[in-house]
């Protein structure tokens, strides 16, 4: 089975106590974020006094608010990451390349517009915008599965970058929010066709 690089790491070993308290703390968030129906008003404090832990537990396992976001963001790019190495095709092992390139894209799109609201959550001031930051799995992913397919004297290495920023980049910097929140369903298809209809043509022998 291919192994993608996991660009997450593995998690350093923890207490178990700090483990639990960890799990804890970020299905008390999941649970916050859903009932709020957003991320703005989950605090540190109210994430404390709903999991019956205290502040300073908190925030020496996350630092800072942005933290809590950057934890959950990353819990479930690992879940996504499994998918696609693991998980059933055409994402994940087992399918033609072309349509495993197809199947990650609209795949791809689908969580960065489920997870928005949490990327953008992330920002603590250091960074500009969440979007514009590649996915170093996408990158890993797309060069291995053109490397699968016949495209001559293509650069792969240059193509795979370019593939990437086509998927990662634009989505969130130049989608407006009325867009994202008034018509979600339908840019998630327009641009996950778009994405094939790119890679068709990239990939046409």
């Amino acid at each position: 089975m291919e192994r993608p690089v996991l660009p997450l790491g593995a998690p350093r070993a923890e207490r178990a106590d700090a483990v639990r308290n960890r799990r804890h703390l970020l299905a008390t968030a999941r649970e916050m974020l859903a009932e709020q129906g957003g991320a703005d008003r989950l605090t540190m404090d109210a994430l404390a006094a709903r999991a019956g832990l205290g502040k300073g537990t908190v925030f020496r396992r996350f630092g800072t608010r942005a933290g809590i976001f950057q934890a959950l963001l990353e819990d479930d790019e690992r879940a996504f990451q499994e998918q696609v190495m693991a998980g059933p095709p055409p994402l994940g092992p087992g399918a033609a390349p072309l349509d495993r390139l197809i199947a990650y894209g609209r795949a791809r799109f689908a969580f960065m517009l489920g997870h928005r609201e949490i990327a953008r959550a992330t920002l603590d001031g250091s960074q500009s915008v969440p979007a514009g930051s590649e996915t170093p799995l996408s990158r890993t992913h797309i060069r291995m599965l053109l490397g699968q397919l016949r495209l001559g004297g293509a650069d792969l290495d240059m193509l795979a970058v370019q593939l990437t920023a086509a998927l990662d980049g634009p989505l969130l910097l130049y989608l407006s929010a009325s867009d994202l929140t008034e018509a979600a369903a339908g840019i998630e298809e327009r641009v996950a066709r778009a994405w094939q209809d790119l890679v068709q043509r990239v990939c046409r022998p």
